[in-house]
């Protein structure tokens, strides 16, 4: 009688692993087509411009301003990659570490750079694949548990062994992760936009909104294409995400200079530089849902409302999986780029969930 309840049991495992699928590559083969249709319109309007794409030969001054800090490497034993890091502050202060999103690098956190290192040793990393760091070329090198490897692995080699973690957008989702699965090195937990994991595999398969603002996640998943479409037009694609009304940094926002653009550019520009990034992505579906869901230290999600996104509605519910202190706060008039957006209020309420003492619940 058992053997007999296993099979029926075996085939509807079976038969949602084949739903899942055939939803994700369903919807990666709709984001193709559209992003296919939006090519040959550009083509259409705009010939000669559509396939201009310029390598920034030299960085701007702004990526080696003093007042950021440091630009170091370290290299990994176990992985054997070696990462690039902007660090400032004093050797021996607290620790903080903080983890980019997509599509960006460490001169994303240049306020907080500036901001923290009065009482803080702030390290702001370029993700595995992104910027100086090494870019291993196979898309498995980017499963999360790799993602998560390195950050325990950077934090020894730095010389801790516990650290303040601060994640925006994907550099959340790591952050999350990592406070999941190494408690013990997190002493308080930041994250900027994006929810907790299990929140987001959750609430994107039961609300066709999110799934289509998460389309990005899909249209990844095809080889070449997406590293291609973000060339076109000399990095359109890129430029608009931080300055364009639906995406970017809003009116009331700290925008972003003609050299802070250039910076990205000149980061992006790069033969290959897309396709660490991009790879990111093209494992997620595989290493989803978790195994493990609590976070047990103090924990603050900044938000912004404005986000194109991901829906604020996220946010709230992230509240049942945190076992600890937790403070949220969105801002009404900010967008997805929040720190970048508005530093000097997101500097101020982390500096006041850092010096609050707080109690497990």
């Amino acid at each position: 009688m058992a053997r007999r309840r296993c099979v029926p049991r075996r085939v509807m495992v079976a038969a949602r692993a084949l739903l899942f699928w055939a939803l994700v590559y369903s919807y990666c083969g709709v984001c193709a087509c559209i992003a296919g249709l939006r090519l040959l319109w550009s083509i259409g309007r705009r010939p000669g411009e559509t396939f201009r794409w310029v390598v920034r030969e030299n960085p701007p001054a702004c990526l080696n301003d003093p007042s950021l800090g440091t630009h170091c490497y370290v290299r990994i034993k176990d992985s054997g990659l070696r990462f690039h890091y902007v660090a400032a502050g004093e050797r021996g202060k607290p620790l903080m570490l903080l983890l980019h999103g997509f599509p960006e690098f460490w001169y994303s956190w240049r306020h907080q750079l500036r901001e923290f290192k009065s009482e803080y040793r702030v390290v702001a990393l370029d993700l595995r694949g992104y910027g100086e760091t090494d870019a291993p070329p196979h898309k498995e090198n980017y499963k999360l548990d790799c993602l998560i490897a390195d950050i325990k692995d950077i934090l020894e080699s730095l010389g801790y062994n516990k650290c303040v973690l601060i994640g925006h957008d994907w550099g959340g989702m790591i952050a999350w992760l990592v406070a999941i699965c190494y408690p013990e090195m997190v002493t308080k937990l930041i994250v900027v936009n994006f929810p907790h994991p299990s929140v987001f595999t959750e609430y994107i398969l039961r609300h066709p909104s999110q799934l289509i603002k998460s389309g990005y996640y899909f249209f990844f998943q095809m080889p070449w294409f997406p590293e291609f479409m973000f060339t076109l037009n000399d990095f359109k694609v890129l430029k608009s995400l931080f300055t364009s009304q639906a995406t970017g940094i809003g009116r009331k926002g700290c925008r972003l200079t003609a050299e802070d653009i250039e910076a990205y550019l000149y980061v992006f520009s790069q033969p290959g530089a897309l396709t660490g990034p991009i790879n990111h992505y093209r494992t997620i579906f595989s290493c989803l849902p978790l195994q493990h869901h609590e976070v047990i230290m103090p924990t603050l999600l900044l938000w912004g409302e404005r986000d194109a996104f991901m829906e604020v509605e996220m946010a709230e519910m992230t509240r049942i999986y945190v076992k600890n202190h937790f403070r949220l706060t969105i801002l009404s008039e900010a967008s997805h780029w929040l720190q970048q957006d508005q530093p000097d209020i997101v500097n101020k309420l982390i500096w006041t969930f850092l010096k609050e003492e707080t109690k497990r619940k």
